[in-house]
């Protein structure tokens, strides 16, 4: 199959939903999305805040990646963090995983970006795995830490 890769549109915010609820499901999360298209349009193409690419495989779209710039401020420049990236399980196994990463790798390169991150689930050995076999270092000595809902407006107050 002919891979190919495109940039979503503002049209796209059904597919890149579809592939949100994929994931979230493959990840036993379903029920923490609450993203709808609407929502996709503004963050996504309104206040343009992340890029997704699909990876198409003889036209149809296949996967995705969500991904947005950060900063490094010992690096002095931007990386890409990759939020989200999901192959549709009929098409693992051939390569267009690697095949992603590698375009997203180009874009943090042409970019002039110091580095590509993301997280990954601890249970998840299928995907560690997958990373580790292309160089990919794990950071075992940071801890992620998060606020969310009421605990957040507590602490703007």
């Amino acid at each position: 199959m002919e891979l190919s890769f495109r940039f979503a549109v503002s049209e796209d915010c059904g597919k890149i939903l579809f592939f949100i609820r994929e994931l979230a499901s493959y990840e036993k999360m379903s029920d923490e999305v609450v993203a709808t298209e609407e929502l996709l349009r503004e963050w996504l193409f309104e206040k343009q805040i992340a890029e997704v690419i699909f990876a198409c495989a003889d036209g149809k779209e296949i996967g995705f990646a969500l991904f947005f710039h950060n900063y490094s401020t010992f690096l002095g420049r931007a990386g890409i963090y990759l939020e989200d990236l999901y192959i549709l399980p009929e098409y693992r196994g051939k390569g267009y995983g690697k095949a992603m990463l590698k375009e997203l790798a180009r874009i943090a390169v042409e970019r002039g970006c110091g580095r590509l991150e993301w997280w990954c689930l601890d249970w998840n050995q299928p995907s560690i795995d997958f990373y580790l076999s292309l160089g990919a270092v794990p950071m075992n000595d940071w801890t992620v830490y998060r606020i969310t809902g009421d605990t957040l407006k507590k602490l703007a107050e």
